[in-house]
Parts: structure tokens; C-alpha cells; sequence
């Protein structure tokens, strides 16, 4: 099995595949020790299977022919769960692949179930079983078995048959506008941006008080700065529990720092610990009258809880009858929303969603709409 290692063969490959209509692309990488992830191997393949093996590690090879197929807007590029891999490919040309074609997102959309594995897909609809045991395998490690390179093909060759299967059934059922909203998330360069300043969002939980947003903010832009710098995962840097920790505790001092249960022994006093205090004064040093606080949960406190388990029961049945997974139609949140306010901004209540199940949940919502069961099965009634 040929694995490409230079910049002509790279080259090659390419040009024949900026002839095809579509490409399927994967890729494997390595990221457990560092902050970027490193690519490892890149595997492409043709409408007529045939497939292609590219080795990013190799000496000397120069991947800008693969940037610039992922570039060629006259070549669809076909991806299952795409999001790492527009990651690298992102990080690697600065672009993002245009068009693009989701298949995790179209089987949702064709009723496969939310977040349907790739396994699961080639299996239902390919009819072929995929050898998983190289799966978890280290990529970085020359040469790559041919066990490793099987698989790693299958990843793009099965992906052609799931491709157009999916393709097939969006046509026959006119969803093809469907995916335009998720597939437009996938492909804005925001999605991949790691903006050190944004880096708290994904720690606030349930912090309410703004002196403690503030250091959070402070505290967690510095350590995405450092990883980032550093190249290195953020829990090496300092874990979520510590970040958290500080952010709560505030310390202002190194003693105050050092009796923090999350704080390993001595790092108050190394370079680290200095940086964390400073951070801590520059979450001092914010207005916390500039500090929009997170949205509370919605939660049940509203008094909507049972109202939010009808509208799950509502959204359950709606998508077994339409043939869609629930989770591309609306999150808990989404319900908890409509829940509470008729005209809440959430994608259910708009364009395709809305007519699908929004307006249902409307009127479910304000009495024109009943649910009954009937032979193990949901029924929906409207009442108006």
C-alpha cells in the first residue's frame, strides 16, 4: 500500500483528484501532549474509491497541494465529523474547504440518529464492517503498519458510497437547505479561532459574582496564552479545577495561593505562581460594571419543568414520524426557552425548525395542540 511522501507525488494525486466532482477526506493526529494537534496522516479519495495516502511527517514534503484541492471550490470535499479535521486544515493554510459536505450532519438530518458514528453509517448504509483495532493506535510512529494504513483508507473509500447514499436521500426528501446552517458553523474561521480572551467562557458554570468573572477572564486568557505559546495541552499548564479554584478564591499573595487545595506543593513560588497572582490583579483591575455576566440556566426554576418534559415528548415524536434526529432541531435549552417566551431567539423558532416542530411546540405550548398514546406509539393531535 503506497503512502506518498514527496511534494511531486503529492502534487499528483492532487491534480487527478481536482478532476473528480467530490473527494472524501479524513485525517489522523496526534494531540494528547500538545496544544495544536499534529497531523499524521492525510487520506483522500475518488467518486471510484480509489484512494490515496499522504504522509504529512515525511521529510521535505510541502502539503501546499493538499491546501489548495481543499481550496477548489469546483470540488466538493466530503468529511464524516468534521470539525478536528478543518481544525488542522485551518491551522495548517488558513482556509477552510469550500464546498463542504458533512456526513455526520446530513445523517442526522436523514434520520440516522444524532451524532451517528462513522461505523454505524458504512454499516446501514455501505453494508460493510470496518476493522476498529487500529483505531487508537499511534500515528506519529514510522513506518505505519499495513494494519494502520487499511484502515486509515477505509476512512475515506466506504465514505464515497455513504456520501452519495446521503446525497440521494437530501434530493428525494428536499432537505438539502437543511444542512446550510450547520454546515456555515463548520465553516466559519470564528469556529477555529482559539481566542485567549474567550477562553472562560468554557469555565464559568454557575459563577454569578463579577469579581469572580473578572479573574476567571484573567487567569484563563493567560493560560491559553501559555499552552498555546508553549504548545502544550492546558492542563499542563494549570488544570480547570485550579483555574476555577483561583477564580473563586482570588489569592493576592503567594501564601494565600500556596493553601489552595488544586495547587500542587511549591508552585506558588515558581514563575508559574507569579504569573497566576498577576493575572489575579489584572481581574482586580477590571470594571466589573463592563462585565456582561452568562445567561443563568433556564433551568426549571421558571415553574416550565413539566411543560419543558412535554415539549421533549413533542420533539421525540415529531422527528420519529419526519425521520431527523432530534439534536438538529433543538437542544434542552431551546425548550427551556420557548418554555418561557414565545418569541425566544433560538433556530427552533425559525426558517425550516419553526415550521417543522417550532410551531407545533407553540401551540402544544398555549393548548391548540394534544399528545395522546396510541399503540406504544405518540400521537399528535391539534386541537385548534
Amino acid at each position: 500500500m503506497d503512502l506518498i511522501s514527496t511534494t511531486q507525488a503529492l502534487r499528483d494525486a492532487c491534480d487527478r483528484l481536482a478532476a473528480q466532482s467530490f473527494v472524501t477526506v479524513d485525517t489522523e493526529f496526534m494531540r494528547e501532549t500538545t496544544y495544536y494537534p499534529k497531523l499524521c496522516l492525510i487520506q483522500m479519495a475518488a467518486p471510484d474509491g480509489t484512494g490515496v495516502l499522504v504522509d504529512p511527517l515525511a521529510d521535505g514534503i510541502d502539503l501546499q497541494p493538499f491546501v489548495d484541492l481543499m481550496a477548489d471550490e469546483g470540488v466538493v470535499k466530503v468529511f464524516h465529523s468534521a470539525r478536528q479535521d478543518l481544525e488542522i486544515i485551518w491551522l495548517m493554510g488558513g482556509l477552510l474547504p469550500q464546498p463542504f459536505f458533512d456526513t455526520q450532519v446530513a445523517a442526522m438530518v436523514c434520520g440516522y440518529g444524532d451524532s451517528v458514528s462513522y461505523e454505524q453509517l458504512v454499516n446501514d448504509v455501505a453494508k460493510a464492517k470496518i476493522d476498529k483495532s487500529s483505531r487508537f493506535t499511534d500515528w506519529s510512529r514510522r513506518p505505519l503498519s499495513d494494519a494502520q494504513l487499511s484502515y486509515a483508507l477505509s476512512d475515506v473509500t466506504h465514505l464515497v458510497t455513504v456520501y452519495e447514499k446521503l446525497v440521494a436521500d437530501l434530493v428525494r426528501d428536499d432537505r438539502g437547505q437543511w444542512l446550510d446552517e450547520e454546515m456555515a458553523v463548520l465553516t466559519s474561521p470564528d469556529t477555529y479561532r482559539a481566542d485567549p480572551a474567550q477562553a472562560w467562557r468554557r469555565l464559568s458554570g454557575r459563577m454569578r459574582k463579577p469579581r469572580e468573572i473578572a479573574v476567571l477572564m484573567e487567569v484563563a486568557a493567560w493560560r491559553e496564552r501559555e499552552a498555546q505559546t508553549r504548545n502544550v495541552p492546558r492542563g499542563r499548564i494549570l488544570k480547570d479545577e485550579a483555574v476555577i479554584d483561583v477564580a473563586t478564591s482570588a489569592p493576592r499573595s503567594v501564601e494565600a495561593l500556596g493553601r489552595l487545595r488544586s495547587i500542587p506543593a511549591g508552585f506558588e513560588r515558581s514563575r508559574t505562581g507569579t504569573d497566576i497572582l498577576a493575572a489575579v490583579e489584572r481581574g482586580f483591575a477590571r470594571d466589573v460594571g463592563e462585565i456582561a455576566l452568562p445567561e443563568r440556566g433556564r433551568g426549571r426554576s421558571g415553574g416550565n419543568g413539566a411543560l419543558v418534559e412535554l415539549l421533549k415528548v413533542l420533539l421525540k415524536a415529531v422527528c420519529e414520524t419526519e425521520g431527523v434526529a432530534p439534536k438538529i432541531i433543538a437542544t434542552v435549552d431551546d425548550l427551556e426557552a420557548v418554555a418561557d417566551d414565545d418569541a425566544a431567539d433560538v433556530p427552533l423558532l425559525q426558517g425550516w425548525r419553526r415550521e417543522l416542530f417550532g410551531s407545533k411546540a407553540l401551540d402544544l405550548k398555549h393548548g391548540r395542540l394534544a399528545l395522546s398514546a396510541e399503540g406504544g406509539r405518540i400521537v399528535v393531535r391539534s386541537l385548534a
